[in-house]
């Protein structure tokens, strides 16, 4: 019985990645987000249609689930996408906190039709100086002060 809600959810997830995918709005990537049994949000790839490179399935999926519930964690859900999640997506699932992920389609496979994001896992773990994009470290102390704001605000939300 399990094994039937999971199948018709990530059927789901994977219906939206053939939508988006026919309807011109991106690659191939559908995802939904599951509380007690029913779809809190939906997300298809909208990289290319929105001109945004950080609408993948999951996260406008997120994005959705969080503004129907109200808030910025998915505790208690359950997240189902068409396929593994890029290293993007990793991050935003694990500040979403939901409590699983079940995917269909592996990150090898999306490799095969030209979605390899193994260059990105390769760079995480570059030395800055090494990496393909440079980056700088530029220490401010206005920058450190507003941490320092942070650090002391008795009225922050911590997450």
């Amino acid at each position: 019985m399990q094994k039937q809600r999971e199948l018709r959810f990530l059927k789901r997830a994977i219906e939206l990645s053939r939508q988006g995918m026919k309807g011109g709005k991106g690659g191939p990537f559908g995802c939904v987000v599951v509380l007690n049994d029913e779809i809190i949000g939906e997300g298809c790839n909208q990289v290319t249609s929105s001109n945004d490179p950080t609408a993948h399935a999951e996260v406008v999926a997120i994005r959705n689930a969080c503004a129907k519930l109200g808030t910025y964690q998915l505790t208690g859900c359950e997240i189902y996408t068409s396929c593994e999640p890029c290293p993007m997506c990793l991050g935003a699932i694990y500040w979403a906190r939901p409590s699983r992920v079940i995917y269909a389609n592996t990150k090898k496979e999306a490799a095969a039709i030209e979605f390899d994001d193994d260059f990105i896992y390769q760079e995480l773990s570059t030395d800055m100086p090494d990496r393909k994009i440079p980056f700088i470290h530029m220490p401010h102390p206005e920058a450190q002060q507003v941490f320092e704001d942070w650090k002391n605000w008795e009225g922050k939300t911590k997450y």
